[in-house]
């Protein structure tokens, strides 16, 4: 079984800024419409569906603390996804880095 990484603010940007991993917000869409990570793919905890997400691209979630989304990454791991990492620090850490966000945008499924 592939082991979930564990990813800083910085080195999850520079993942999306090469296009090398879709970031999957697992927070609720009232969550995500209010803020999120600019690109990022919405796909609730409560909703996640592995069949709907490739398996050929990384995935790295992500959702307001990072809880949220180690239980996803859990869930993904067992379905046999080969590369998944978590946004260590959720949104909040995200910002805490002086990255942007999103405000007020309606939500993008994926």
């Amino acid at each position: 079984m592939h082991q979930i990484q564990n990813l800083d603010a910085p080195a999850v940007k520079q993942l999306l800024a090469q296009n090398d991993a879709v970031l999957v917000d697992v927070r609720e869409a009232h969550e995500y419409a209010r803020e999120h990570i600019a690109g990022a793919k919405l796909m609730p905890l409560s909703q996640l569906d592995a069949a709907s997400l490739r398996r050929d691209q990384p995935l790295v979630l992500c959702c307001a603390s990072g809880m949220r989304s180690q239980t996803a990454a859990r869930r993904l791991q067992q379905a046999g996804f080969p590369v998944i990492a978590n946004l260590y620090g959720g949104i909040a850490a995200w910002k805490a880095a002086g990255l942007p966000t999103q405000t007020g945008h309606a939500a993008q499924a994926a």
